[in-house]
Order: C-alpha cells, then structure tokens, then sequence
C-alpha cells in the first residue's frame, strides 16, 4: 500500500497539468476570439480597411496627442467621380472590385502611420496624426494621382477619379464635426471637375448655414403670409390695353423688408422647396385673377394671368392636377391662365417633361416660352412642343432706336414667330420709341417699364381699372 502512494501523487499532478493546459488553450481561443471580434468590429469587410468607428478611435488619440503639444491631425474625406453610374453600369461585383482597387491604390500612396478607413459606398477617410495642411494636401495629391490610372476590369477597363477634401482638425473638434467640415470642402471639390483637392473655407460653412436658416424662414413665410405677389402688365400693342399680367413673387421679410426673388428662388431650387413656393404662387394668382373678374371696374373676360413655372414642376406628377384644382376652385376656364416656361426647364425634353406639356395643353391653360432667344433657340424645336406663344428675350429690344437695322432684325424674328403659328410677346420696352416701332412691324404684345414697373395687388387694380396703359 505504501509503494502507490507516490503513483497515485503523479496521477494527480499529470491530471492538474493537463487541466491546467486545456484551461491555459481555452483561455487562448477565448483572446484569440476576442481579438478577431474586436479586429472585426473596426474592419470594412470588403477592403480590409478600418472603419467609421477604427476612424473615431483614431482621431480621439491624435486630439489626445494635440492636447499634449503634437501637431493637430488632418482628415482628408474622397468620394470616387460618377461611381453610382459605374455601378449601374458595370454591376455590383465590379463595383465591389473598384472599391477594392481604389483601397489599395489610396493605402499605397500615403504614409505609414496614416490611418485608411472606408465609411460606407464609395466614401473614404484619411486620418493623417500631427500633420499640417501643406503635407497633409501632398498626401492627398499622391492619392488623387494614385487614382488616375485606369482600373482594369477583366473585359473593360475605366478611369476613376475622385473627389477630394482637406480639414485640418482644431482643439473644439469631435470627429463627426471634422467630417462634416471635410464633406463640405468635398462638395465644392465636385463642382470644381474631377480629381481636385479642394481645402475647407469656413466661408462655406457660413454659407451653408445661411442657406439653412434662409430655408427655414421661407418655409415659415410660405405658410404665415410673408409672400406677396406683383403684377406686370402685358400690353396689347394695336390697342394699348391691358390684355394680361405677369405674377412676380417678392417676399416681405419681417426684418429685412422686400426681398426680390433672385435672392431666394435659386435657394428653393436647389433645396426642393420651389414646388411648395410654386404652389402658393400659382393659387394666389388665380384667387387674385378671381377677383379682379369679380370685381365690375376690372372685369375683362379675356385678361390673363402669366405665372412662371420651373423645371421641378414639370417634374411633379401632381402639377397638372394642381393647375386643374386651382382653376376648378376659381371657377375660371383654362385660358384665362398662361403658364410661362424657361427654355433651358425644356430643353431636355424628357419623357415627364412631355407627358405633362401635353396635359396641360390638353386641359387648355396657355403655354409660353420665356426669354426666349438667350439661350437654346431653334424654332425647329419650338414647332414639337405644344407652345402658344413665345416671349421675346429683352436684349432684341434693348437696342431699338439705336442700331438702324435692327428695326429689321425683329422683323425677320417676329415673321418666324408667326409662321410657327405662335403669339410673341416682345419684353423689355422701355421707352414709346420702341412701342410704336414693334407695333409698325405687326408684334402683337408687349411688357416692359414703359408700360408699367411690377405693382402690388391694390395699385395695379387702379391701373387695371383705367383699361388702357398706351398711348400715355
């Protein structure tokens, strides 16, 4: 019995040591587990590169840097020129090997310590630590250069640039606020063409927050009544009676005063809320044009009213339904409303911009060309779109009285005019010179500030009420 004892302690020893290295493996796998998940959490599957959240960690360790005397951190963000049309075109799995190739071309053109990192689609970030902005640009032109061969796709093969912007980080910084400031800087880069660096200026973020502020107040005023409506009258040159008026938008700013619309019509535009101006415009109109058919001393059956209408309402599927609901509501006829239309919202001619001319010519408003001959004019063109009548650009008129053969210059314009079967209307008549000699050669109608500047509702009611604007 004594003999196993010593047997029986090996026993136990070799069983604690075999424990001990299956805990020790367990543990192991349990770290290497841990790290492959955290490697995971701050890797972009497809190219290998960090993350958004790789990104953030970063920079909070460069600002921590900065804080202790290093060089503040610069963040170049690079979108890829036209890749959602690449994509369409070539398909997922190129577009997957284009984000893999451009990952690898932007990592091989910067430093050792920079950080790479894909944000999402075709967004990337740079985080350059302790870098300032003259060799954090260098790094973001050997990148842009990096880029411009063209990448090879099996069976094709493309250039694709890119788009890019420099901010370089500031004390107050979180990493979503140098994002921002870098996406802004690429934003402009973009206007500028393809492969361009373009720095932040805080002139654009000032700018940017302006337009912010300018929108919201306009939305404001659309629903509080800060819009007014101006009308221009459009004079019958044979008779000089008021046979239309133009609709012109101002806006009464509460504490800037009148506001013309070239200050905030392109801001609409371009931030989808010309359809809402649009609409309050168009139904204003048509109330006033109610009641000026109302009312006994302006009553005239055949006066119209001229609005202007933007390429994004073409673009609408409810427009034509809205011009219909206006009118119906009014109870005024079709005709009574003339729709003015820049020639470059046209000219594209695509198929919802025709569907919806022809609905409305279908319903029976009046269709005009505005400005025309400033730009894209052919008469060829002109003949395909169901217009009634153009309006003659001012510059045509400008010069009247001035040159002598212009007199038959306009001649020869309006007898095209005429020959398409259109009205024209001749704008910018400033003076009874130019009145008399576009009556002489048979132009139908005119505008302009001979006749009258744009008025607000009551004073151009007075003028309309006086019937007749020429002979003065």
């Amino acid at each position: 019995m004594r003999g196993s004892k010593p047997h029986r302690l090996i026993t136990v020893d070799s069983r604690i040591e075999k424990l001990e290295r299956h805990v020790q493996a367990l543990m192991k796998e349990l770290h290497q587990a841990r790290y492959e998940q955290r490697r995971e959490a701050f890797t972009d599957t497809l190219t290998g590169l960090g993350n958004r959240q790789a990104l953030g960690n970063s920079f909070m360790e460069a600002q921590a840097a900065t804080a202790k005397g290093a060089v503040p951190p610069a963040l170049l963000l690079l979108n890829v020129d036209g890749f959602k049309a690449l994509k369409n075109s070539a398909g997922h799995a190129a577009a997957d090997q284009i984000l893999v190739t451009v990952a690898m071309r932007i990592r091989s053109a910067v430093r050792e310590n920079d950080v790479v990192t894909r944000l999402g689609g075709d967004e990337f970030a740079v985080l350059l630590p302790a870098t300032p902005q003259s060799r954090a640009a260098a790094v973001g032109n050997r990148i842009l250069a990096a880029l411009e061969p063209n990448i090879d796709l099996g069976n094709n093969s493309i250039r694709c640039g890119a788009s890019l912007g420099l901010r370089t980080a500031e004390p107050h910084h979180g990493i979503e606020d140098l994002l921002q400031e870098a996406d802004l800087a690429m934003e402009e880069s973009k206007t500028e063409g393809r492969n361009k660096l373009k720095v932040f200026d805080p002139a654009t973020l000032h700018a940017r927050q302006l337009r912010r502020q300018i929108v919201g107040e306009l939305r404001e005023a659309i629903r509080s009544d800060q819009l007014v409506l101006f009308y221009q009258p459009i004079v019958e040159l044979s008779t000089g009676r008021i046979e239309g008026c133009e609709a012109l938008v101002r806006w009464n700013h509460p504490a800037h005063g009148l506001i013309m619309p070239d200050q905030f019509i392109p801001v609409a535009e371009a931030t989808g809320l010309i359809a809402e101006l649009g609409r309050w415009v168009l139904r204003t109109a048509v109330g006033q044009l109610r009641q000026w058919r109302d009312n006994p001393a302006t009553k005239q059956h055949d006066f119209s009213m001229r609005i202007n209408v933007s390429a994004a309402d073409l673009q609408s599927l409810d427009f034509v339904d809205d011009v219909g609901e206006a009118l119906a509501e009014e109870s005024l006829a079709p005709e009574s409303l003339v729709l003015e239309l820049t020639e470059s919202a046209i000219i594209h001619n695509n198929e919802l911009d025709r569907y919806t001319l022809a609905s409305l010519h279908r319903l029976g408003v009046g269709l005009e060309i505005d400005d025309f001959g400033a730009g894209y004019s052919s008469m060829g063109y002109l003949r395909k779109l169901p217009v009634d009548r153009v309006k003659v650009d001012r510059q045509f008129v400008k010069d009247l009285g001035q040159d002598p053969s212009q007199l038959g210059f306009l001649a020869a314009i309006q007898e095209v005019i005429r020959s398409c079967g259109l009205e024209g209307v001749w704008e910018g008549i400033e003076t009874a010179e130019q009145a008399e000699a576009l009556r002489s050669i048979g132009c139908a109608s005119g505008q302009g500030y001979y006749f009258g500047r744009p008025l607000p509702e009551v004073e151009f009611t007075e003028q309309l009420a006086r019937q007749m604007v020429w002979p003065a």
